[in-house]
């Protein structure tokens, strides 16, 4: 593989421009994801956070749902940060009947887990397998993973307050997923853990 790997922003809804440009950072070529043609591609997958019902609809809209679990059960690297998480998991309490998801993670996520927009926050998370100390992470309406299985790593928990201890951040095999948004904090680390995780692939 090229040592700048042509990594796809699923550009459907939700903050795609600031994924990109923490992939030209990291040293990928982002693109837009939007057919099922545009697939054949890439070598990984950024789901951006946004609305996941709104996400989940538009998959099916553009008929890429079917594609994208075949991608994954094929071993495409993800990262899938908030809404991107909830895209990513086996099921998802807490959303609407008819929403759809990847099945890529086996973990349960609960939606909206933190509450509304009002209770956004941030806070200072270690993070297993990313040296420099601890990350900010910006939290909005976001999941945690109630349920992680067996070959899923946990990389991060919240620390204080009432969540401690919930999960906000897994990994399965070359699947990464965080409830938080690493894209708007200018901390590049998971990206670049992304990035050279495709480029490993």
């Amino acid at each position: 593989m090229s040592q700048r790997p042509t990594i796809g922003v699923l550009a459907l809804q939700g903050d795609v421009r600031e994924h990109f440009s923490a992939l030209v950072e990291c040293g990928a070529d982002p693109v837009g994801v939007r057919r099922v043609s545009e697939l054949d591609r890439i070598d990984g997958l950024v789901i951006p956070g946004g609305e996941s019902t709104t996400i989940s609809r538009l998959l099916s809209v553009f008929e890429l749902l079917e594609p994208l679990r075949e991608r994954f059960r094929d071993g495409l690297p993800g990262l899938g940060s908030c809404a991107g998480m909830i895209m990513l998991a086996s099921k998802v309490l807490d959303t609407r009947p008819d929403a759809q998801h990847l099945d890529a993670i086996d973990m349960t996520v609960r939606r909206n887990a933190f509450g509304r927009q009002v209770d956004s926050f941030e806070t200072d998370l270690e993070f297993a397998g990313i040296a420099g100390g601890p990350m900010r992470a910006v939290f909005i309406r976001a999941p945690w993973v109630e349920e992680a299985g067996d070959d899923v790593e946990v990389l991060a928990r919240v620390p204080h307050g009432p969540a401690a201890g919930r999960i906000v951040a897994v990994r399965q095999s070359k699947v990464i997923a965080t409830s938080f948004h690493p894209e708007v904090t200018g901390d590049l680390r998971v990206h670049q853990l992304f990035v050279d995780t495709v480029r490993r692939d």
